[in-house]
């Protein structure tokens, strides 16, 4: 059974999702932290991110790999760096990139195998996963989105400039000529506006729950 779950930036997917797959015993596929890992490798690799083709032939020599739940990128672990105010800056524009999706497309579904697993990213429901047996779509503020972050401390930025970020990533994201976030038809829709993770959590579970029953799962 895959569990897909789509939304735009800061809205707790991630969270969630790992959450989910803990409790049900699911393999755990973060798209959005495997678009940041090839981000990641193209900095470190200093090449002009302008270049397309540079960036794609970078980016197939990428190592990328969950161990325990934590993201590896070229045998080292790299979870610390995914939200950087660098790779922040760029992360929307690289993936973009057609050519760039379809190489972490195959990696997730690679990832996820033929096994029971919870992926999250912009367009797992739609694109990676149409016919996952459960879909949700998490929503939130900008405003709300963007506290969180703050609250992360995952960078320099201040609140107004993480804003401004997530609003950008936000264009950006629903207007991809692939992969562009939006909500599927059969999707679970959920604003996590003013919700606590756990309130989160518990609506999403107890909808699983629900429709597992529905498909004899």
């Amino acid at each position: 059974m895959i569990i897909a779950i789509d939304g735009p930036a800061g809205t707790g997917k991630s969270t969630i999702a790992r959450m989910i797959a803990d409790s049900l015993g699911f393999t755990y596929v973060n798209s959005g932290s495997i678009y940041r890992a090839m981000t990641l490798h193209v900095l470190r690799c200093r090449i002009n991110i302008e270049d397309i083709e540079e960036v794609i032939s970078i980016s197939r020599q990428a190592n990328v790999e969950y161990r325990n739940g934590r993201l590896f990128l070229d045998g080292v672990d790299a979870e610390m760096d995914l939200r950087s105010a660098q790779v922040d800056a760029v992360v929307a524009q690289l993936s973009a990139i057609p050519a760039l999706r379809a190489i972490v497309n195959k990696l997730v579904c690679q990832l996820a195998g033929s096994t029971n697993a919870v992926v999250e990213g912009r367009d797992m429901t739609t694109l990676v996963f149409p016919n996952a047996e459960i879909k949700f779509f998490l929503d939130a503020s900008a405003d709300a989105r963007a506290k969180r972050r703050f609250e992360q401390r995952t960078s320099c930025l201040s609140l107004v400039d993480i804003k401004r970020n997530i609003e950008m990533r936000d264009t950006i994201d629903k207007t991809k000529s692939v992969g562009a976030l939006k909500i599927a038809p059969d999707a679970e829709y959920l604003d996590s506006s003013y919700l606590t993770i756990q309130q989160v959590y518990d609506k999403v579970y107890g909808k699983i729950l629900h429709l597992r029953e529905h498909h004899g799962r």
